[in-house]
Formats: C-alpha cells, sequence, structure tokens
C-alpha cells in the first residue's frame, strides 16, 4: 500500500515537472520570433555568471554586442568552420556529426566529441542552462526547430558570436577581441580570428591567455581550414592580414553592456568543410 501510495506520489511529480517544462517551453518558443531583429539579448548563461560574481565575486561582466557586418569575414568564417561547418546548410542539426560523435565516444568510453550544431548552442545559450537532463535536451531540440525556421542563418550567427562565452566573464566577440588583442571583433586578424574560434568550445581552460597545448592544436587546424577556404594569412593590418597576438596586454577599462540595437541579415552561403566541434 505504501509503495503505491510513492508510486503515486512520484508519478504525480513527473507529471506536474512534465507540465511545468512545457509552459516553460511554449513561453519560450513564441518568444523566438522577438529575436529576428532588434537588439542582441543578453544570455542565460551571462545572467547565471552575474549571479555567481554576486555571490563570490569575479571579473566584471564584458559584453559588447555587435552587428555581424562588424565581425571580421574571418572570424565569421572560422567560428562556422570550426563549430557547424555544415551550418548554412543544415536545418539546425547535423545527422552525420552525431553519428560520428556517438560512434567516437562509444570506442572512446566517455562523451569526448559533441555534435551541437552552432543553431544548438545558439539555443542553449539564449533559453537553457547547462545540465545534461533529458529535459534539457529535449527542449534544445524543439527551441534549435524554432530557431531555424523563424531566423535567418546569419541572424542566427549573428546571436552566437556575441552571447557565446570567450573566458571568465568575456562574452562575445567584440569582448573578445578588446580583452585578448586589443582590437575590435571587425579589425581581427585571421590568426587572431582562428584563436577566438579555438576558444569556443572550452573558454576557460582553452584561450588566447592560457595558450594550453589543445588550443594551439585546434587554433593551427582551424587555421589549416581557413586556408583551405580561401583565407590565407598575409602581410599587413587589416582584418586578413597576419600580426602577432598581444594575449596579456589587457585593457584598463572593462567592457559594459549597452542596448545596440542589430538587425537580422540575409541567409548567405557556408563552407562544407568538417568542423572541429568538441562537447557542448
Amino acid at each position: 500500500m505504501r509503495l503505491t501510495r510513492l508510486l503515486r506520489l512520484l508519478a504525480g511529480l513527473a507529471l506536474a515537472a512534465a507540465v511545468l517544462d512545457i509552459a516553460v517551453l511554449a513561453a519560450r518558443w513564441f518568444a523566438v520570433p522577438h529575436l529576428a531583429q532588434g537588439p542582441i539579448p543578453r544570455s542565460r548563461f551571462m545572467a547565471a555568471y552575474l549571479a555567481q560574481r554576486a555571490r563570490h565575486g569575479g571579473p566584471p561582466l564584458r559584453w559588447r554586442p555587435v552587428p555581424l557586418s562588424d565581425m571580421a569575414p574571418a572570424l565569421r568564417e572560422a567560428a562556422v568552420l570550426g563549430e557547424d561547418a555544415t551550418f548554412y546548410t543544415n536545418d539546425g542539426f547535423d545527422a552525420g556529426a552525431i553519428l560520428w560523435a556517438a560512434r567516437y565516444d562509444w570506442h572512446a568510453g566517455r562523451i569526448v566529441y559533441g555534435a551541437s550544431t552552432i543553431t544548438q548552442q545558439t539555443a542553449k545559450n539564449l533559453f537553457l542552462n547547462p545540465s545534461r537532463t533529458f529535459f534539457r535536451k529535449a527542449n534544445e531540440a524543439l527551441l534549435t526547430v524554432a530557431l531555424t525556421h523563424v531566423l535567418s542563418k546569419d541572424r542566427i550567427l549573428e546571436i552566437y558570436l556575441n552571447d557565446a562565452q570567450f573566458g571568465r566573464g568575456i562574452y562575445g566577440a567584440e569582448a573578445a577581441a578588446h580583452y585578448y588583442f586589443q582590437t575590435s571583433a571587425a579589425r581581427l586578424t585571421v590568426q587572431q580570428a582562428a584563436e577566438l574560434a579555438a576558444t569556443l568550445p572550452d573558454p576557460l581552460g582553452a584561450n588566447p591567455a592560457t595558450r594550453s597545448w589543445y588550443f594551439r592544436r585546434r587554433t593551427a587546424k582551424i587555421l589549416r581550414l581557413l586556408r583551405a577556404a580561401g583565407h590565407v594569412p598575409g602581410p599587413g593590418t587589416g582584418p586578413f592580414g597576419a600580426s602577432r597576438p598581444t594575449v596579456g596586454r589587457l585593457p584598463k577599462a572593462p567592457l559594459t553592456h549597452y542596448s545596440g540595437a542589430t538587425t537580422g541579415a540575409a541567409t548567405g552561403g557556408g563552407p562544407r568543410i568538417p568542423s572541429l566541434r568538441t562537447t557542448t
């Protein structure tokens, strides 16, 4: 009798949790059309970082959203090559990458490679948390469908590169460019763009400041992909010129949030070179 009551109680709690989850998901689903244009929204991860910083301290939040047109083409290309090579042609998911990652992780006996596309990562950053529960992954999948069908590919990439984490308290490509290289996202060299793209899978442990072995290896791979795509570093100081990174010389004044508005851009074409994405 007690076991029956306990099972009923657990079933009731599970049902209540599912109903609540569906209600929250519905609210987020209907919020997606509002993302098609206007200011870049602050991600859930930024809000979590601010709450953590209020409790335990830490560096200030650095975030300066900019339009996709104000980011170096090399950065946009490097992010796609490194995180989701079929971004401009897939429907929000990469079935081939999912199968490949599943096989690799099965043989490795642990999760090494993930298969989250840029659209999936954007859905997670905007609406969800980093947990690996069934509900979170299911919500991510449904929100990915919504983003894919409502937003242009360039708008998704614009939100992604503005909300992605690049270090402790560092969010978005513009803040990262200023923090690590004392320049804007628009004037990043190919080398710098590759380094920021290499930071995306592990922004705390592998970035232009830590220069870990994994970071250097990933940067070299992304540079090779950029060369294959036609972006060959050469002399000069423009967005596609080579320059020596100035990691360690950080700006004195932190970058802070501002409510600059950006608008969605038209969908463009993208590369089809295998990506290097890892677990997200």
